[in-house]
């Protein structure tokens, strides 16, 4: 018996069928998962009990009443739009917008007419802008 060796050639892997396989398991996983969405926040808000801050003498107040009518410092507007928002602003500014500005709501105002007084200042270039609160440690 002669045993003759023969050349190989290079061996050569077909990766399509393996390409297909993990293509059908990616389609698989990808529909069988199931995304959740959490409908609820659970939201633990922080209390303040330090001192007040410092306040400066020379500040403009936005004070916004319960139905969502706007006064700059005590001075009432006469609609609450935010085109005469921004003129009572510049006008008591006078053009400094480094001036501290300061936002003072009632509990049940509307979110909407703080983010719109909010917006205003943020127009006009104020970078001060700080939110008034009621310690509730402490009896008034």
């Amino acid at each position: 018996m002669k045993f003759a060796r023969r050349a190989r050639g290079d061996v050569e892997v077909n990766l399509t069928p393996l390409i297909d396989v993990v293509f059908l398991l990616l389609i698989f996983f990808m529909v069988s998962t199931t995304f959740t969405r959490e409908t609820h926040l659970s939201i633990d808000l922080p209390e303040a009990d330090g001192d007040p801050a410092t306040v400066a003498e020379t500040r403009i107040e936005v004070s916004i009443s319960q139905q969502g009518d706007f006064a700059v410092n005590g001075t009432a507007l006469v609609n609450s739009s935010v085109e005469t928002l921004k003129r009572a602003l510049e006008k008591v500014g006078q053009g400094d917008t480094t001036m501290p500005l300061m936002i003072t709501a009632d509990a049940a105002t509307p979110h909407q007419a703080v983010v719109t007084a909010m917006d205003a200042a943020g127009q006009l270039g104020f970078a001060a802008l700080s939110i008034t609160t009621k310690n509730v440690s402490r009896k008034e």
